[in-house]
């Protein structure tokens, strides 16, 4: 197309001049027909729509995509994808496009999906060398075929952003002071100061216009053991610790977004501690230096680590109802013979608890109850929506978590057998659990004919024993 300036002056020799066609071709030395399309015809301005191009719309990458941006909008904001977790994922299943199509993507996938965003902002603070601030964040994960809520007890070092994390089952007392117990391990010695919040387990009168908050009794023996100090934040202020407020967010977007599959604490503990070294080795936000060289530098100004191991533990006399009955972690738990003992203790650890009379005898020694505490996945849902988009089905959030027998069962090249199966396993879910659906594996499925559901039998009969009633999962 001719600029605007060349198209009047073609207008101009036409109708002013009066030059034919081939004078006006001859003139400025264009096509013919380019000469009659401007001298003759009226140029008129269009509405012009560009049709949208490139691999995220002509290929299945944006289908994608979009299906994981609804599958993210239905959860908690803390627990959905970033950009970068996404093109991650998508490079994973073959994916050769760039970061930035990706993020292209996504903002104008959002742009077009309207939903209420908020931006909230700190305060910038300055710390020197050796502080740190610590705070709980609810994170997801997966245990068994279920979701389970751990509670990560965070570590922030402003003057390096380095940052250090255990997950624990609770924010009790137990879980606070083995957390920090934790953490100064990790760390390799003890902040000179710590900034926390109004915790229950640290603080049990806030601050006031009044005084300064009254810290427990079992969270000042602690400190006085390590050796280091506390600084209370004003209630609703959560500014004060604004360096671990975000990290907090930067640990459950980064590293749990994704709900990632959990064996036990202590390997999730190790795991994320391998994840945050590793993070180490990115340049500080402000400073245009690593991580990780600053860390090196904080670590001087640590304190060093008591010699001796600090026991965190606590013991309390409860009543027994006549069923030989206690309340634990809002639970009742069933003690044999509990009743016949005119006083018992209760010795609780972050993740266990003892039952002992007062002779010393131990009646119970067993996990505490929160050890157990499972949320269901909504496999219900998740299939019916799978059943609208079967193409994403071994794409999805949701298809690492099914057991392994039923995901080979559903995912197959052949779409519409995929649909079906996906159909026959909703019904199935309005009456059972996706548990017992893979127990039942055989009895379920097998009285169907290999030709209608293509599956071979004969290598699901070679599976280990061990294989053909429990959960597994990648």
């Amino acid at each position: 197309m001719l600029a605007m300036s060349d198209i009047n002056c073609i207008k101009h020799l036409r109708n002013t001049k009066g030059l034919s066609i081939s004078e006006i071709q001859k003139t400025l030395g264009i096509n013919w027909r380019t000469a009659k399309k401007y001298a003759d015809e009226d140029q008129l301005p269009e509405s012009k729509r560009n049709r949208k191009s490139g691999m995220m719309y002509e290929e299945q990458w944006g289908e994608i995509v979009s299906s994981w941006l609804f599958e993210d909008r239905r959860l908690k904001r803390k627990l959905r994808r970033n950009k970068k977790q996404i093109f991650e994922e998508l490079t994973t299943h073959g994916f050769k496009g760039s970061y930035r199509t990706v993020c292209y993507f996504i903002d104008e996938w959002k742009n077009s999906h309207s939903e209420d965003s908020h931006d909230k902002g700190y305060d910038r603070l300055e710390h020197p060398p050796g502080e740190a601030q610590v705070d709980f964040g609810v994170m997801e994960t997966v245990k068994d075929g279920a979701f389970v809520d751990v509670h990560t007890l965070v570590m922030s070092f402003p003057y390096s952003n380095t940052a250090f994390a255990v997950p624990l089952p609770g924010e009790n007392q137990e879980c606070f002071l083995h957390g920090l117990k934790i953490l100064f391990e990790q760390c390799g010695g003890v902040p000179k100061q710590i900034r926390i919040d109004n915790l229950t387990p640290a603080v049990k009168k806030i601050r006031s216009k009044f005084g300064d908050a009254e810290l427990t009794d079992a969270f000042i023996q602690f400190q006085n053991h390590y050796g280091f100090d506390v600084q209370v934040c004003n209630p609703r202020s959560g500014h004060e610790k604004g360096s671990v407020e975000n990290k907090v967010g930067y640990v459950r977007y980064n590293f749990f977004s994704a709900s990632p599959v959990m064996e036990s604490f202590e390997t999730l503990t190790d795991r994320l501690r391998k994840q945050l070294i590793q993070d180490r080795t990115r340049l500080h936000y402000e400073k245009n230096v690593l991580i990780s060289v600053l860390w090196q530098d904080e670590f001087k100004y640590l304190l060093h680590l008591a010699t001796a191991a600090y026991p965190v533990f606590k013991e309390m006399e409860v009543k027994v109802n006549k069923y030989n009955e206690v309340t634990l972690d809002q639970t009742r738990i069933h003690i044999p013979k509990a009743a016949n003992y005119p006083r018992l203790y209760l010795i609780l650890t972050w993740d266990r608890y003892k039952a002992v009379t007062e002779d010393g005898e131990i009646l119970i020694d067993d996990y505490r109850p929160y050890m157990n505490k499972r949320r269901a996945i909504p496999w219900h849902t998740v299939v019916k929506e799978w059943i609208r988009k079967p193409r994403v089905v071994p794409y999805s959030r949701y298809a690492k978590y099914l057991p392994v027998r039923i995901k080979d069962y559903l995912i197959v090249e052949d779409l519409s057998l995929r649909k079906e199966r996906l159909n026959a396993l909703a019904n199935l879910l309005v009456t059972r659990d996706m548990q017992s659906i893979n127990q039942e594996f055989y009895e379920l499925f097998q009285n169907k004919t290999d030709d209608a559901y293509g599956v071979d039998w004969a290598s699901y009969d070679s599976l280990a024993p061990s294989d053909a009633g429990v959960l597994t999962y990648e």
